[in-house]
């Protein structure tokens, strides 16, 4: 059985990805989920100055996922692409550098400043909750998920994924748009939402932000719908991403269309070592059903 997936060019050993925002922090955390199996690892997403985030609490466990403002905390990006430099240098799986940005013309400032750590992959993050240049969240507006797309792939040779969100009227538009402006993989989806949690005993909102996104296996059904229409529009590959946790989730999300999966919430719900377990999972789906490949697999909900 075949369970490596070529996305871009760039190989991984299995489909599971370190989603980013949740371990990607750190050298040493990135070495450690690559260690614990994972087919590629995802930073925290990278912006242009020092942010504290919000105050805490900033998470919510619920019964069906978590409902998170962390409100995209990040260090100085000097200190950020050292410990990018230090993880590409120390894992032999590939290493994917996220990344946010204030404006559209900052996005292509951040792709050249980061490129120069060469990563296997630059993630343009336009689903986080910024306010951009037309007074509209990036990832909801298709014209300026098309500039920033262009804007990145004008400044870099490295691949490009643009990581889209869900919550948009149409986000089929959406994904043809960024890849008609040069992006080489989508990731979908972001968080859903927002969210609200009201502690009954105060009357107050459990976060400090009120608001925030919802993650895990309750965004699940929406996650698979997304990467089921994006399938169909695009002919580049799909990082399925929202409620992945089970080698069973991982082969309905890859059903739909994604080539690889990302798992985030699913490592606060199972531990670290998930991303053997789910391959394992995969693997024995594989053989009890006769695949040989994961080619076979994914996009099969369409035939």
């Amino acid at each position: 059985m075949k369970t490596s997936i070529k996305i871009s060019n760039i190989r991984l050993e299995n489909p599971t990805i370190l989603a980013a925002g949740i371990l990607g922090v750190t050298a040493s955390s990135m070495v450690r989920v690559a260690n614990e199996g994972a087919g590629a690892v995802t930073t925290k997403s990278i912006g242009p100055e020092k942010r504290e985030g919000h105050e805490n609490p900033v998470i919510v466990e619920l019964d069906y996922g978590l409902l998170n403002a962390i409100g995209l905390s990040c260090p100085e990006p000097d200190e950020a692409i050292k410990e990018l430099k230090k993880a590409i240098r120390l894992i032999d799986k590939p290493v994917i550098a996220s990344f946010f940005a204030r404006t559209i013309s900052e996005f292509g400032y951040m792709a050249e400043l980061i490129s120069e750590a060469k990563p296997a992959f630059l993630e343009v993050n336009i689903s986080c909750p910024n306010v951009g240049e037309f007074g509209k969240p990036f990832g909801c507006n298709i014209r300026t998920a098309g500039k920033i797309t262009r804007i990145v792939r004008n400044s870099t040779e490295i691949p490009i994924i643009v990581k889209l969100t869900p919550n948009v009227v149409d986000i089929k538009l959406i994904a043809k748009e960024v890849e008609d402006n040069g992006a080489d993989v989508i990731s979908a989806i972001n968080t859903l939402g927002p969210g609200m949690k009201i502690d009954i005993i105060s009357g107050k909102p459990i976060l400090s932000n009120k608001f925030g996104g919802v993650s895990g296996q309750c965004i699940k059904p929406i996650a698979v719908r997304c990467v089921y229409e994006i399938y169909d529009v695009v002919d580049i590959p799909i990082i399925g991403i929202g409620g992945v946790k089970s080698g069973e989730d991982a082969i309905e999300m890859m059903m739909a269309g994604a080539s690889a999966v990302g798992i985030g919430t699913g490592i606060w719900n199972k531990g670290i070592g998930i991303f053997k377990e789910i391959v394992s999972e995969i693997e024995e789906f594989m053989s009890a059903n006769n695949y040989k490949d994961l080619k076979e697999i994914i996009g099969k909900a369409h035939n």
